[in-house]
């Protein structure tokens, strides 16, 4: 994702009064971020609003117990032939979260001051959609669909598997910052992906959506 921030909703660690203004701003201003694409790149189109979503017919499985808290290091996305490393992340002077590094865009960030993967809340981790030449971590992000496995390798020696139950694609005139990154249900362990989606807007410089996705713990394994 050129030159864009993710942003990050603290669910599952309460947070009121200004700090949770202040990140409800941060995550309304990442969907108006303006973006440094080459010319010469196709801007990539991600997020099918006809395509993403629950089936009506998805049989999901149930949730599985929160885990203790452990730190992630790796996440493994079967389906898009992600593994990527995960690094912390803080929060910039907007409210923001920091992404990893420009030319690390193969790494996936977790916000640091949130709820851990596996743990009672909502995770947040976010990653680039595209660099100045090339398609990134998170570029096919808005294909996954319910059903789909995400894999979150933790520092206790633990894997956290969660299920996918929802992918969104909120275009910036109807961002909602609650709907999209609070906690679905109370008491799970649940996880939010997040990037740029929609198209390129090359006349504002900016991504037309951002895409959301949604999952919530199953299960646990061992290696990764």
């Amino acid at each position: 994702m050129s030159d864009d921030h993710e942003h990050f909703s603290g669910t599952g660690r309460l947070l009121t009064g200004v700090a949770w203004a202040v990140l409800l701003l941060g995550l309304w201003l990442w969907g108006r971020q303006v973006t440094d694409v080459r010319q010469g790149m196709a801007a990539p189109t991600t997020g099918d609003m006809a395509a993403v979503g629950r089936p009506p017919d998805a049989e999901l499985p149930p949730a599985a117990r929160p885990l203790r808290d452990a730190l992630p290091q790796r996440i493994d996305i079967p389906g898009l032939g992600v593994q990527a490393p995960v690094v912390t992340r803080g929060l910039d002077a907007q409210g923001a979260v920091d992404p990893p590094p420009f030319d690390q865009a193969g790494v996936v960030g977790w916000y640091g001051a949130g709820v851990k993967p596996g743990a009672a809340g909502a995770a947040l981790m976010v990653g680039h959609v595209d660099t100045e030449t090339r398609p990134a971590v998170f570029y096919k992000l808005s294909v996954l669909r319910p059903g789909e496995t995400i894999r979150v390798a933790r520092d206790d020696g633990k894997v956290a598997d969660f299920t996918v139950d929802d992918v969104q694609v909120l275009t910036r005139d109807r961002f909602d910052a609650r709907r999209a990154y609070a906690q679905r249900e109370s008491g799970r362990a649940e996880l939010r992906l997040i990037t740029c989606g929609g198209t390129f807007d090359r006349a504002s410089r900016t991504y037309t959506a951002n895409v959301i996705v949604s999952a919530y713990l199953t299960g646990t394994g061992t290696g990764l």
